[in-house]
């Protein structure tokens, strides 16, 4: 699912200014910060040094060890470029297996149930684990969760490969997913400690990009390699590419990622990962699995138990940190406008991302006889558009929230023609016709995604960046599994009983359902002013001595 900015550090104010700690000491040597940041750590605890003189010392430290990566010249990206080797499998294999369905369906003779649990499992498990995941990289050290994930999710995806049977599948990708979500929000805490504040912008458009091409790839990397049937091993291959992949990134990270960890990282809130789990669960559930079991009321129970979860959660969180303890989540973090605002809009882009994806496979392949790799093909003009609009969003930070304006505008707009152009084609709407229009949605969301993941994480300091990666990443998912949740009710309503090719009727339920993605991007736009202008900001700062 897609992930997922103004300049990261643009507005802040300052550590000093916060806490009151001097402007100047020993503790601001920038060589100290950097040695600091980017030591191997071997054992879990706060960083010496600088970091772990206060809150203060902690601001200047990350900002610091961040500004100075600038003078390793490649180090810093070069850990970027292996962290984003994760982020790609992540999400690619949330979408590579919606491919692989139908042959591994017949060649395990599995049942709907279980195909359904082989495509689901991975994300309920992702989509739990992700703030744990975080907070994990903050205490014991941001390489090693990475490593460790991308070594359990090599480890799971030769199981998948493997599987005799759907049972074993199943078992195999639900590890899959406690992989990845060691994995991934790894990545968005390495872009806030290693990338100096004004290149952040640019490390953002990079994992956008790398986002967009892993969610749109999938579809066309499945459709090659099933077609391609190597060994006459069908669907496997699907799996076995994460192998070799796995490997090198392992082999590269040890000695060119960096370790950091949280400057106060203290041990895990076992009691709100606890009811974080549960709340979770309750919610994530019946939204990936509600509609293929036609919304039963177990359901709507669910939905509505999560409610008192959440609320549990917040009351287990307080007083966590009331008695001096870490909470897994920190609750004031959530009340600031920038964060809050910027997750609202984290959770909408990809409840219209995913959805998109959704509606737009279904049609494509059933309703206008394209099969998986000439559907895959159909993404590509879409996904190079999303890809290069994803860098060039970063090279426009300092216009601020007008780039998020232009995306949300230029996408509402891909959606509109859309659905004109289904519904007047009728019957005779092919699958071609339908690449103009989505380019406009594929630049769009470029230019949306990209600032939005650094607006949400750019005014959030050292000691919290994990936990806010790990909330960020789960409302990516928790925003995906929503509108895929709602446009299913709308598509699938609108279709009725229409037969496979019947392209009028895919037509008018494709367009019944890109509704919800023209309402999506109002929202969006309405929502904007609310974000607080980086650019504006930057301009007030004042000078950096760095």
């Amino acid at each position: 699912m897609t992930q997922i900015p103004p300049s990261g550090a643009i507005g802040r104010q300052s550590a000093s200014a916060r806490t009151g700690t001097p402007k100047a000491g020993p503790q601001d040597d920038p060589r100290a910060v950097r040695q600091d940041v980017r030591q191997p750590c071997s054992q879990a605890g706060p960083l010496p040094g600088p970091e772990a003189a206060g809150t203060g010392g902690a601001a200047r430290g990350a900002a610091g060890g961040a500004a100075n990566g600038a003078a390793g010249g490649a180090a810093p990206w070069r850990a970027l470029a292996l962290v984003l080797v994760g982020a790609f499998m992540a999400v690619l294999d949330t979408f590579i297996v919606l491919v692989a369905a139908p042959a591994l369906q017949a060649d395990l003779h599995a049942t709907a149930a279980d195909v359904q649990l082989v495509l689901a499992g991975y994300q309920l498990t992702y989509a739990l684990a992700l703030i744990t995941g975080a907070r994990l990289g903050d205490r014991f050290g941001r390489r090693r969760l990475f490593m460790t994930g991308m070594a359990l999710f090599t480890l799971a995806s030769v199981g998948c490969a493997l599987a005799p049977g759907a049972g074993g599948l199943i078992a195999a990708r639900l590890v899959q997913g406690l992989g990845a979500a060691a994995m991934f929000p790894q990545v968005f805490a390495v872009i806030q400690v290693l990338i100096p504040a004004g290149k952040r912008p640019k490390a953002f458009g990079a994992l956008g990009a790398v986002i967009g091409m892993a969610t749109m790839s999938g579809q066309l990397i499945g459709g090659v390699l099933i077609s391609a049937d190597l060994f006459g091993s069908s669907w496997r291959p699907v799996f076995w590419v994460n192998v070799p992949v796995g490997v090198v990134t392992l082999l590269l990270a040890g000695p060119f990622l960096p370790e950091t960890r949280a400057p106060r990282a203290r041990r895990l809130d076992l009691p709100g990962a606890a009811v974080l789990t549960v709340a979770l669960f309750l919610l994530v559930v019946p939204l990936v699995e509600g509609r293929a079991y036609g919304w039963p009321l177990w359901t709507w129970l669910s939905l509505a138990a999560s409610v008192p979860a959440f609320a549990l959660l917040c009351l287990v969180e307080r007083r966590v940190e009331a008695a001096g303890g870490t909470p897994l989540v920190r609750l004031r973090l959530l009340g600031e406008r920038p964060f809050a605002v910027g997750m609202t809009l984290v959770v909408l882009t990809y409840a219209g991302i995913n959805s998109l994806f959704l509606v737009l496979s279904l049609t494509l392949q059933d309703g206008l006889r394209r099969d998986a790799l000439g559907a895959g093909l159909v993404y590509t003009p879409f996904a190079v558009a999303f890809f290069l609009t994803s860098l060039l969003a970063g090279r426009l930070a300092r216009h601020g929230r007008r780039v998020l304006r232009i995306g949300a505008l230029t996408g509402g707009v891909g959606f509109v023609g859309t659905i004109v152009l289904a519904l007047g084609a009728g019957a005779a709407l092919s699958a071609w016709e339908l690449v103009p229009p989505l380019l406009l949605v594929g630049a769009g969301n470029g230019l949306l995604v990209t600032p939005l993941l650094n607006a949400v994480l750019g005014n959030v300091g050292p000691e919290d960046v994990g936990m806010a990666s790990g909330v960020l990443s789960t409302g990516q998912q928790i925003g995906g599994a929503v509108g895929v949740a709602l446009v299913g009710i709308l598509y699938y309503g609108a279709l009725g009983g229409a037969a496979h090719n019947d392209t009028r009727a895919y037509g008018q339920a494709l367009a019944a359902a890109l509704l919800l993605n023209v309402v999506l991007a109002a929202a969006i736009s309405a929502l904007l002013p609310l974000l607080p202008d980086a650019a504006r900001r930057r301009a007030q700062a004042p000078p950096s001595r760095a």
